[in-house]
């Protein structure tokens, strides 16, 4: 569902996207910090850490084929397991 809805996304709505998932993840990390998050909480903090990636990641690709020439609808969100084993 993810991959279809970025395919639909351009950059602002992308953007828009990011600024709700950090949000969500402050509100999450706040509750981890007063120890009022529940274990659904944890596993939802872990997505959304993913999610970002994800979509941050989806942001860069649309750039570098603009910069180079290329179609940025073109760009397509890659698996968790893709971008979470990219070296920072």
């Amino acid at each position: 569902m993810a991959e279809n809805l970025a395919r639909q996304m351009n950059d602002p709505e992308i953007h828009q996207h990011i600024e709700e998932l950090v949000a969500e993840e402050h509100r999450l990390l706040d509750q981890a910090e007063a120890h009022t998050l529940s274990a659904d909480g944890v596993a939802r903090l872990k997505e959304v850490e993913v999610q970002l990636d994800r979509y941050f990641d989806l942001l860069r690709q649309r750039r570098a084929r603009e910069e180079f020439g290329q179609n940025p609808e073109s760009a397509k969100l890659r698996p968790a397991e893709t971008v979470e084993r990219y070296l920072q």
